[in-house]
């Protein structure tokens, strides 16, 4: 049985208490967190070592500006933090630094890890014009409800890995409808009942209520359903890829944001990639005309082929991309078939190895027949 720390407070301000707590007795040094910036208009992903600057933090807050695993990638890629840092980021977001992990992109080491049951966020383009701030109110209404609001991200309507795998700390939010009278906090490590430890609360034997999840997992694969098969229609044969992806630029603004890519050079901005004028000449040979800048059915095949066994499904691409092409959703679909045919998760174990490093010598024997 999970220990759980129980407070008879507002979820938010709870966390808040206790991130301060946190400092305040020197339990961490730094917290890692969205917090609201330039006289509170906009918020960003901060490292806050004041305690008194943990009343300007939104760790809830429904935004992505940024997937924050690939920036704890950033902060922990030259070496560990030489002191406790506690972090607090979204399930998909902790699932996309676990597989930075895995491909020595980062360390865990000296991190503290507070997720919490989620309930998506807006699109980045909600952000504007304070849209985000007027619907606030709507939003933890349908936390409450664990109702799926048409405004997030269609990554986050469709999500069924909602639950945080590796956090030591799970906050209770999703489908609670106490969340603004009373908080939740799962210690699901000895590092968290250490560092919950003296703060006020009750301390209580308990679970995550499951059977209330299974049902908001029941609604997302509903919505999930709908939008594969509308993308089905759209992706049928070369055709439909052309079609969907000649919206493309070239801009690379996807891979950019997406918390698997991570080479610093990439193959598809190498000089390797760049057209020849022989290339140019046999293509207009043979097909008359030729969409400038070329190659980009080839960029987006590329990157699936290359991050969907370990897409978490964040959906960051689509948030960044400039013509509204369905990224989120078609890498959704194509990278949970491959995961499919691994039976593997991304970012649920750090201990297990990505598909792609691993040989077995008798494996998809039923292919080869």
């Amino acid at each position: 049985m999970t220990k759980a720390l129980k407070m008879n407070k507002n979820t938010q301000q709870c966390i808040l208490d206790f991130l301060k707590f946190l400092l305040e007795k020197d339990k961490v040094k730094g917290v890692f967190t969205l917090k609201r910036i330039n006289k509170n208009k906009d918020v960003a992903y901060s490292l806050i070592t004041n305690p008194d600057e943990i009343s300007t933090a939104v760790p809830f807050y429904p935004l992505m500006p940024v997937n924050a695993g690939k920036l704890l990638s950033r902060f922990t890629l030259k070496g560990s933090t030489k002191k406790p840092v506690v972090a607090v980021v979204k399930p998909c977001e902790l699932r996309g630094f676990i597989e930075l992990i895995k491909r020595e992109q980062g360390s865990l080491e000296n991190l503290f890890i507070i997720s919490s049951t989620c309930s998506g966020v807006y699109p980045l383009k909600m952000a504007i014009d304070g849209v985000i701030e007027k619907n606030l109110p709507e939003y933890w209404d349908m936390v409450k409800k664990g109702e799926i609001s048409p405004d997030l991200r269609s990554a986050c309507r469709t999500c069924e890995e909602f639950i945080p795998y590796t956090a030591d700390i799970t906050v209770d939010l999703l489908g609670k409808n106490d969340v603004d009278k009373q908080c939740i906090m799962f210690l699901n490590t000895e590092k968290a009942e250490e560092l919950a430890k003296d703060m006020n609360g009750e301390i209580l034997d308990k679970e995550l209520d499951n059977k209330k999840l299974d049902k908001i997992r029941d609604k997302r694969q509903n919505e999930k359903k709908k939008f594969f098969d509308e993308i089905e229609k759209k992706l049928n044969g070369m055709d439909g890829l052309i079609e969907i992806f000649g919206r493309c630029i070239g801009c690379h603004g996807c891979s950019k944001v997406c918390p698997i890519c991570y080479c610093k050079l990439c193959i598809f901005e190498s000089p390797d990639s760049e057209y020849r004028p022989s290339n140019y000449e046999s293509d207009l040979r043979i097909k008359g005309g030729l969409k400038v800048p070329p190659g980009t059915l080839y960029y987006q095949l590329g990157r699936l082929t290359h991050i969907g066994i370990s897409c978490v499904a964040c959906g960051q691409c689509e948030d960044a991309c400039p013509v509204d092409i369905p990224l989120s959703i078609i890498f959704k679909k194509v990278g949970e078939s491959i995961q499919k045919i691994f039976d593997y998760v991304p970012g649920k174990n750090i201990e297990e190895e990505i598909p792609l490093v691993t040989f077995k010598q008798e494996e998809f024997v039923e292919i080869e027949k």
